[in-house]
């Protein structure tokens, strides 16, 4: 039981600093406008922000889970404080884009440091039947750090104002990396792998490296999370990190405090669909892709709606049950993280969960970047129809990973397939169908 505490005090004290990492990532959301007013750019630079930010995560979830497997999770959480902790700091009294772009950047690889890293605390403190409950569980508490970052932080930018604010986050995150330092042990089954330090020179190094990658990516296990992250993700964090407030205000004309209500809609969902997902995969795992292949197709439905209504003005009620479904694109995304947990042993767990990470924000940037590039070239033809058009990129987005999705389920389950063949345990007992594959 206090081996139970223990593990449960460890997660808890990890899951605060991915709190404050997701509300740092989205606290843009609704600061976009003051934003653009603070550096004097339009949407395409202001589109930026979000895409250097998400682009340095995307760039450094492979080098982190290395380093999580190099040197345990305890030592890359207490540097991913200190990191975002400055970041923020620094975009408090930056006053110039460049300089912005900067903090932005620093930012954001404190962020990419963190959720691999609590995931795989999880992995090492408690049994696998468990992991994609917490690993759920962590992604909704997170969650609330988006809450944070939408009526509350609109609040307080209009009374504190810019600099106060961002300053006050940055410095609490920098103090809480002090908390990391003491109170987190990485566990027996998360100690450091010290096998690269015994290899005399970098290039043996960088190929044992290398080949930690390759290996987790030939996973089909590790290619199927990919997508599943790739797809389930970034709808939902695009709308929330960066242009969900200027569609809902300029292209609905809801007001300021409405639109942040409606994108708190977003984390509320993500929220409750958390425990909800984790619960119902780890009950009955055989259900994780068939449940990330119903909400790709719900998306596609609910983005039909919101781009296909007449006269482009969506009522409110239909926003915010659109916004809703759409919400639960987060919790789905814990799933790809189960898979990389299942197919992978405990050594490489943090490369392949790094690697899966990777999906989502890929898409995250791609989108962003899209969503920006086509309303600065069709701004002209006024706010609903120019997001109605750049939108039109988040539905191109989906359908590539609802296919991608679909071809690596199909040669997983051959791979599941061929291993019970040989005699070999497999993680989910699954039953072949008429529409699979012969063989891996």
């Amino acid at each position: 039981m206090r081996t139970q505490r223990g593990a449960l005090s460890i997660w808890a004290i990890a899951v605060l600093v991915y709190l404050a990492a997701v509300f740092h990532r989205t606290s843009l959301g609704v600061a976009s406008l003051e934003a653009s007013v603070r550096f004097g750019v339009g949407p395409a630079a202001l589109g930026t922000f979000t895409v250097l930010q998400i682009g340095v995560y995307a760039l450094m979830q492979v080098p982190t889970g290395l380093l999580v497997d190099r040197y345990g999770p305890r030592r890359v959480l207490t540097v991913a404080a200190l990191l975002m902790g400055a970041g923020q700091l620094l975009f408090a009294f930056a006053v110039s884009y460049p300089l912005g772009l900067l903090a932005r950047g620093v930012l954001g690889v404190g962020d990419a440091m963190t959720f691999v890293s609590v995931l795989r605390l999880v992995a090492a403190h408690f049994p696998a039947r468990r992991y994609a409950a917490l690993a759920a569980l962590t992604a909704a508490l997170g969650a609330i750090g988006n809450l944070v970052s939408t009526v509350p932080l609109s609040a307080l930018l209009d009374g504190a104002g810019w600099t106060a604010t961002f300053a006050v986050a940055g410095a609490a995150t920098v103090l809480y990396a002090v908390v990391l330092a003491t109170r987190v042990r990485d566990g027996a089954a998360a100690e450091p792998d010290r096998a690269p330090a015994r290899t005399a020179g970098m290039v043996p190094l960088l190929r044992s490296v290398l080949g930690q990658v390759r290996l987790a990516w030939s996973t089909p296990g590790t290619r199927l999370g990919f997508w599943v992250h790739f797809s389930t993700m970034f709808a939902p964090a695009m709308l929330g990190l960066l242009w969900g407030f200027p569609y809902l205000v300029q292209a609905q004309g809801m007001s300021e405090p409405a639109a942040g209500l409606l994108l708190g809609v977003l984390v509320v969902g993500a929220i409750v669909g958390g425990p909800l997902v984790g619960t119902v995969v780890s009950r009955w795992p055989e259900c994780r892709t068939p449940l990330v292949v119903a909400y790709l197709v719900t998306a596609l439905a609910v983005w039909s709606v919101l781009l296909g209504w007449p006269g482009g003005r969506v009522p409110a009620g239909v926003l915010v049950a659109g916004f809703a479904l759409l919400s639960f694109g987060g919790p789905a995304s814990s799933i790809g993280f189960a898979l990389a947990r299942d197919y992978n042993p405990l050594r490489r767990v943090g490369t392949a969960t790094g690697v899966v990470n990777v999906g989502g924000f890929v898409a995250i940037t791609v989108s962003a970047l899209s969503v920006g590039v086509l309303l600065a070239a069709f701004g002209p033809l006024g706010p609903q129809t120019a997001f109605r058009i750049a939108l039109l990129s988040v539905v191109v987005v989906l359908v590539v990973g609802l296919w991608r999705t679909s071809v690596w389920w199909r040669r997983a389950r051959a791979a599941v397939f061929d291993a019970e063949a040989r005699g070999e345990a497999v993680p989910v007992q699954i039953r072949r169908r008429a529409w699979d594959l012969a063989r891996a």
